[in-house]
């Protein structure tokens, strides 16, 4: 039997850490159904402190329910995390927002990224540890990496549907002013 890869990448995060996201998250969530602003955070942790890029994703008996996210790192992680949260929950315009009585069901994926690299190479991309973020005349397109990984796509399926997600042509990727950029994430 095969073993699964686990997507992403082990950025220093402690399991503390991630609880603490998480509870950040689902705290948000909360709130933010009942109307209310979340309190106010103060984390311990100097990695939770630095400014780094996110995505929530929620999940809602396997399906699902909801995925936003901040690629620049221009706040710090448990803020980003805190708003993202909110921001999957009750903005994604691909779903409607979360109702209160779902939220005790909900799973939350938390990806905290990497910076972006351009590549030219399409090979320097690795399924499973890889994201890819693709920008063409305006229009841009993010998949996260276990997006690959749970679909069991190659390389070329990958980036036809970051194509597709930007609302470009599945061949977009090969054109020439086309611009692909690679990420990490730790995924939990």
């Amino acid at each position: 039997m095969e073993k699964k890869v686990k997507p992403g990448i082990d950025l220093g995060l402690t399991k503390d850490d991630k609880a603490t996201l998480y509870a950040i998250a689902r705290t948000a969530i909360e709130c933010a159904a009942h109307g209310k602003k979340p309190p106010d955070v103060e984390v311990k942790s100097d990695i939770l402190k630095e400014n780094r890029g996110a995505f929530v994703s929620l999940h809602l008996h396997g399906n699902l329910r909801g995925c936003i996210g901040h690629i620049q790192p221009t706040r710090p992680l448990y803020k980003t995390v805190q708003d993202m949260a909110i921001a999957a929950a009750f903005q994604d315009p691909r779903f409607e927002p979360v109702r209160p009585d779902e939220i005790d069901e909900l799973d939350i994926e938390i990806s905290v990224l990497t910076p972006m690299k351009r590549i030219e190479n399409i090979q320097e991309i690795e399924i499973g540890k890889h994201g890819i973020y693709i920008i063409k005349n305006g229009y841009h397109g993010l998949l996260l990496p276990q997006v690959a990984t749970n679909y069991g796509w190659n390389k070329k399926t990958f980036l036809e549907h970051a194509c597709l997600k930007a609302g470009l042509p599945p061949d977009a990727w090969t054109d020439k002013d086309t611009h692909i950029y690679i990420f990490s994430a730790d995924i939990f």
